[in-house]
């Protein structure tokens, strides 16, 4: 059931259509319960903390408050995790205002578990090909992204703002992402060596592809 254009948004819910996953024959989506939410959230936030562990044991980078977190890992011996998380406060902020509490307190969850757990996978620097570690690692990221997106989450950052603007305008959360993602992979020119960012784009491509292919208004019903 779309959201009439008068009537404003309901920040807790993701849109809906009649008929499909998570959605009875009636149309009225079916919530998931507490527990759907935390292991989502569990997760999809592992999955995406693997996925940076493998970029970050290349030195690669990736979009959003994430791949800045890896820019600035590189060059301060301050761990990943403190950084990431640090990173994002400003964007909680945010998504307090636009989402509310639920969103932003599952969303703070989400990245203080990837924060730790992205300091914990046992992947030492070089161990994997970069052109693997740089694939992979995107995709899980993307895929991590995705499961905690239909757990109304994020992992702070863009994707409270990608989020946000497709929930107010319609715009594609995939494609508000990876324009962002541009720009800070961008700014990856001046820590990493040219190829790596060259790769390192084409794997955040990848990344937000997985999420405009599958995060679409109307096409999870879930709640």
């Amino acid at each position: 059931m779309t959201t009439p254009p008068d009537v404003e948004p309901d920040p807790e819910r993701v849109e809906t259509a009649p008929y499909g996953p998570g959605t009875p024959p009636g149309g009225t989506p079916v919530p998931h319960s507490w527990f759907e939410d935390t292991f989502g959230l569990v997760v999809g936030a592992v999955v995406a903390s693997l996925g940076l562990a493998m970029l970050r044991s290349v030195d690669a980078v990736t979009g959003g408050t994430a791949g800045l977190g890896l820019l600035i890992s590189y060059a301060t011996p301050i761990p990943f995790g403190v950084i990431f998380f640090g990173v994002n406060v400003p964007f909680f902020v945010l998504a307090l205002r636009a989402k509310g509490w639920r969103f932003t307190l599952r969303s703070a969850i989400a990245v203080a578990l990837a924060s730790v757990a992205a300091d914990l996978h046992p992947i030492a620097p070089g161990a994997l090909p970069e052109v693997y570690a740089i694939a992979m690692g995107n995709l899980l990221a993307g895929i991590g992204l995705l499961i905690l997106f239909r757990h109304r989450a994020s992992l702070g950052g863009f994707n409270v703002l990608a989020l946000t603007l497709q929930e107010r305008f319609g715009w594609s959360a995939g494609y508000v992402q990876m324009g962002l993602d541009v720009a800070v992979i961008l700014l990856a020119l001046t820590v990493v060596p040219p190829m790596t960012v060259l790769l390192s784009a084409l794997g955040a491509v990848l990344l937000s592809t997985v999420l405009v292919l599958n995060h679409r208004p109307g096409r999870y019903l879930g709640t």
